[in-house]
Parts: C-alpha cells; sequence; structure tokens
C-alpha cells in the first residue's frame, strides 16, 4: 500500500509559473529518465523556467550513425546527450547559434567518402563556413576536437550521414581517457547549457529483449521498430548485454553522483519516448530504483501518444505497472513510492491501448487529466503543456 502526503494544488499554477520564469536560475531540479528526442521540445521549454533540470541519458543506441562509432571504437552512444545538450543550450548567448548549427549537421548520405574526409579537413582547418562562423575562443576548442578524431578515426570509417556533433563528442571522450563525463562538461559551459546532461552509465553496453513468443533480440536498433521491422510479439523483459554478439545479461550500478543527482530531485518524472529503448532502458543498472524510492519528491509517468512500436497492445495502465515493476524490485520493496502520479490527456491524445483511469487508481496512482495536447502540437503532446503541469507539481 502506497502512503502519500496530499495536497491542493492548481494545475497548471500560473502564480508558481512566473515565479519560476522571473528566476530561472533558482528553479526546481526536475529529473528525467529519458534518452530519446521526444523530450526535445520539452527541454527547450524547460529552461524558460528553470536552469537546473537534471537529465539522465540512455547511452544504448545502436543503430543509424551512432552504431558506426560505437563499431570503430567500442563506447556508449553519444547522439542522445548531444540532442539534448543543444535543446538545453542558451541560444541567446552569442556563438552558440553557430555552434547549434554545427552540431546538428550531417555530412550527406550519398557522397563519396574521400568528399566527406575533405569536408571534415575543411571543418579542422576553420575554413568550412559553419566553422567560420564560430567566434573564438570556441572555434578553436572545436577545431582542435576536428583533429583528434581525424587522427585517431579509422581509415575505413564510413563518414556517410555521420552527426557533426557526435563526431566532437567522440573526439572529447577518446581524449579525455574515455570518460564522458569531461567532455559534456566542457560543451555545457561552452554553449550555456541551462541544466544537467549525463549518461545513466558510462559503459560499451547493449539493449536485449526477451519477446512473448520466445524470442530474443539483441540491439535497441532492433527493438524500436525504426530501422527493422516492428517486433512481432510483446516484450517480456530487457535487460543489459556486453555486446550485439552476445545474449548474457550484466549488471552494472549507477554512480554515486548519479544516485546524489536522483536523491537531490524536486521531482522525477519518467517522459514520453519509446517506452523500453528510451525509457525502462534507463532504469536498468542496478540502485536506480532504490535512489528514486529513498527520495520522497513526487514521481511522474506521461506516457506517450499514438503508436509506439515497442508496446502493441499496451494500455497506459499496463506500461505504468511495468515501469512500478522494475522498480520497486530494484528498491527491495513493492511498498516503496516509485511512481506515484500519471499524467495524461484523455480528451486530445490518442493511446493506443487506451489508459484504463479506473486500473491506475485501484493501483494507487493519481491520474492528472489535462490538455496536453494542444493544437500547435497535434497528434502529439505539447512540450510547453507538459513543462507547465510538471513544474506546478513541484
Amino acid at each position: 500500500m502506497r502512503i502519500r502526503v496530499t495536497r491542493d494544488v492548481t494545475i497548471p499554477d500560473p502564480r508558481k509559473l512566473e515565479q519560476f520564469r522571473r528566476a530561472p536560475e533558482l528553479g526546481p531540479s526536475v529529473l528525467f529518465f529519458s534518452g530519446g528526442t521526444a523530450l526535445r521540445d520539452t527541454s527547450r521549454e524547460l529552461i524558460r523556467y528553470t536552469h537546473n533540470s537534471i537529465h539522465l541519458i540512455t547511452p544504448f543506441d545502436s543503430g543509424g550513425s551512432s552504431a558506426v562509432i560505437r563499431r570503430a571504437f567500442g563506447m556508449p552512444a553519444v547522439g542522445d546527450i548531444r540532442n539534448r545538450l543543444m535543446a538545453l543550450a542558451d541560444q541567446s548567448v552569442k556563438g552558440n547559434p553557430e555552434i547549434y548549427n554545427l552540431f546538428t549537421h550531417r555530412l550527406p548520405k550519398d557522397a563519396e567518402n574521400a568528399a566527406l574526409r575533405e569536408e571534415l579537413d575543411a571543418m579542422a582547418t576553420g575554413v568550412h563556413p559553419l566553422v567560420r562562423r564560430i567566434p573564438d575562443p570556441m572555434r578553436k576548442l572545436i577545431r582542435n576536437y576536428f583533429y583528434e578524431f581525424l587522427d585517431r578515426m579509422p581509415p575505413d570509417f564510413d563518414l556517410r550521414g555521420a552527426s557533426i556533433g557526435n563526431l566532437v563528442l567522440t573526439a572529447g571522450y577518446l581524449s579525455n581517457r574515455r570518460q564522458l563525463d569531461p567532455v559534456i562538461y566542457l560543451f555545457s559551459k561552452l554553449v550555456q547549457v541551462c541544466g544537467v546532461v549525463r549518461p545513466t552509465v558510462n559503459k560499451d553496453l547493449h539493449l536485449a529483449a526477451r519477446l512473448a513468443d520466445g524470442r530474443t533480440i539483441v540491439g535497441q536498433h532492433m527493438i524500436t521498430g525504426k530501422e527493422s521491422k516492428p517486433i512481432p510479439s510483446p516484450v517480456e523483459s530487457i535487460w543489459l548485454t556486453p555486446s550485439l554478439d552476445s545474449r548474457e545479461k550484466v549488471h552494472t550500478a549507477i554512480r554515486n553522483k548519479v544516485k546524489d543527482w536522483i536523491g537531490r530531485a524536486d521531482l522525477i518524472c519518467y517522459p514520453p519516448g519509446s517506452f523500453y529503448s528510451s525509457v525502462e532502458a534507463n532504469l536498468l543498472a542496478d540502485g536506480v530504483g532504490k535512489a528514486v524510492a529513498s527520495n520522497t519528491c513526487p514521481k511522474i509517468f506521461v506516457p506517450s501518444t499514438g503508436a509506439d512500436p515497442e508496446t502493441p497492445g499496451m494500455s497506459v495502465a499496463d506500461r505504468a505497472e511495468v515501469l512500478c515493476r522494475h522498480l520497486s524490485a530494484d528498491a527491495g520493496s513493492t511498498d516503496a513510492e516509485v511512481l506515484g502520479y500519471v499524467l495524461v490527456d484523455s480528451k486530445h491524445g490518442e493511446y493506443a491501448g487506451g489508459i484504463e483511469k479506473d486500473r491506475l487508481k485501484a493501483n494507487g496512482f493519481t491520474v492528472i487529466d489535462g490538455p496536453l495536447v494542444t493544437e500547435r502540437s497535434a497528434p502529439f503532446l505539447d512540450g510547453r503543456a507538459i513543462s507547465e503541469f510538471l513544474l506546478s507539481l513541484c
């Protein structure tokens, strides 16, 4: 049985939001367990109210250009980290829009590798227009990372479709003794990131999933249904594995600093995104559930609208139960408070599998039903609306 101290709040709370807007540097610490791009717009809206949000990112992406980098260097994925850094960057700071344009640039997919190497050389020497527009000293710092990557790049490295931001972060990772935190910290300061972005774990691991039909699939890209056919059967369980060639289950624990971030959050959110490969994957490291349960702040699940190829036939109640079951198991108690609220829009949102409000309430969850899908965002959730609802509960 869950025991929760209840309080009356107005949601969204205009007075509280105005207070946060006037002093975002003093805003609350809202923590997100998120890996994908579904939270990008919410992050951009969030920095209007707080510069203290915490984003724990899944580094297990195994598709697209991330797969090329991971195969070449044996490292965690950095694409979602780069995406979130850019979403939280203060675009009003001189040079930041230019860095944003560079970091979000992708090399053409249909060009020859020799031509792509020439473009990368032009970035390193500073003659490429995207680099030339960046003011010093930021330009010199970024050019050094291009040289670093070119020095370490294998001769057969496939540059087609490569994200420039991912290449720069990779160079920083390799030059900092294969640690992500130093290069993330450096670029957070470089572009004035209004929040904290870190990987949940700093290890080269992959996702594996067992399906209800008995099949086991390995690799995040095989689970999402974006680069392969949608999974033919519901997911029964997921775990971490040491490589794409192994089904072996490995355990890794979150670091003390991650425990501290979870422990000091004013609100914890399981946000929209691919349910298993983005949200649930972030909870697989040992210690996550225990750290969440130890914090008495509100814990909120904001399910995605629309169809998620990873959750065929699953209602919102099904997904909430999966989250709660996994986190409670890690916390060591089924009575631990790991999830208290579920935020939905039953009027405008379309939830494949339905919501099942009565079942959510019977399981002890407080259902908050409000206008999360707006005219400008339909049929998707509105980032500003999500931000305002979450901040009102802090």
